[in-house]
């Protein structure tokens, strides 16, 4: 069951500065009067009624605190606290400051596949946690692979942003057509029964995209890209991969497969050679080999650039249905203004 506190937050909690906004709330940095130690505060806005679209579905909201309380490992985002008031809920999380992977990545001008390897294996330690408590995040992508301290000798990853994800029971059925194109596997495509191997298949594309600089369904449009998936439609093209070992390529294909079934788990994953050297000649070819620096700045930096578009292009959509929300009401206020009027009229005459 989630549980959520109904005490004022501010009785247990200082609120500090802004981190950040959006549509549906602010995020602020907090500060814990007990411990003194820092959070971070999502303060959610909740739809006053079904018939709104204004603000977050509660019921959604709640299932994702109820799947982050059963989550508690180290490269997963934590939750502390939860609270509850007709208004808003409030969530307690834990404060990541090291911004995204992909991001710190970038900012290299070399990187080794052994290197690469310890950021793979903590995601795969923190995917095959979520499975074995029978959780899938089916939103695995750059923007959820976040950092918590960049600064730290070893980056410790933390997967965020659990909106989509979902508990599977024993002899469930669960389907679902929402993710990003060119992350998603195709059992999402197709609308077929999703489990723990969705997430695996966003893993292989993530490793590629990091390898190589390249996504490899991305096509001109979203219906290109879906196509491509379902087509199996990607290569190892020789100028992305001059410098990637031939273990790494085969871990790609481990996962970059079909049929859900064939696809390696996560603990199969953890103990592929490019991730667990079984031989001095394994750990010799990863040292060895690097990933495209060069390219992967190219393809961070267009990353970057289409996410801002897509914020910009949001809040240019929400204004203006905003607009034709508030000139609808005036247009609706006017017409019964003017129906009152002519039934006066009637009625006085």
């Amino acid at each position: 069951m989630t549980s959520f506190k109904l005490e004022n937050v501010e009785d247990l909690y200082e609120i500090g500065a802004l981190l950040g906004s959006g549509n549906y709330g602010q995020v602020r940095e907090m500060r814990e009067k007990a411990s003194g130690s820092r959070w971070a505060g999502k303060f959610l806005k909740l739809q006053k009624n079904e018939s709104t679209h204004m603000g977050l579905d509660i019921r959604s909201v709640k299932k994702e605190v109820e799947i982050l309380q059963a989550l508690q490992h180290e490269n997963i985002m934590a939750l502390k606290d939860a609270f509850e008031s007709t208004v808003e809920l409030v969530l307690i999380v834990e404060l990541i400051s090291g911004g995204e992977l992909f991001d710190f990545v970038a900012e290299k001008e070399n990187l080794l596949e052994s290197e690469a390897t310890e950021f793979i294996k903590q995601i795969l330690h923190g995917v095959g946690y979520m499975h074995s408590k029978h959780i899938t995040h089916l939103d695995l992508k750059p923007e959820n692979i976040m950092l918590s301290d960049k600064n730290a000798p070893v980056p410790q990853i933390k997967i965020i942003d659990f909106g989509l994800a979902h508990r599977l029971t024993q002899g469930e059925e669960y389907r679902s057509q929402r993710g990003t194109p060119q992350y998603i596997a195709p059992e999402v495509i197709c609308y077929e029964p999703l489990s723990p191997a969705t997430d695996m298949w966003s893993v292989g594309v993530i490793t590629y995209i990091l390898l190589s600089g390249m996504s490899p369904f991305q096509g001109d449009t979203n219906e290109e890209t879906l196509k491509n998936i379902i087509e199996m439609n990607y290569e190892f093209e020789d100028r992305y991969f001059t410098e990637t070992s031939a273990m790494a390529k085969e871990f790609i294909q481990d996962l970059l497969v079909k049929d859900q079934s064939l696809r390696m788990t996560a603990e199969e994953a953890l103990l592929h050679p490019w991730i667990k050297p079984l031989l001095r000649r394994h750990a010799a070819n990863r040292n060895r080999s690097s990933i495209n620096i060069k390219n992967f700045k190219k393809f961070n930096a267009r990353r970057k650039w289409k996410l801002t578009c897509n914020m910009v292009w949001l809040c240019t959509r929400l204004t203006h249905l905003q607009l034709l929300r508030q000139t609808a009401v005036r247009v609706d206020t006017e017409q019964k203004k003017s129906n009152s009027d002519q039934e006066d009229r009637q009625t006085n005459t």
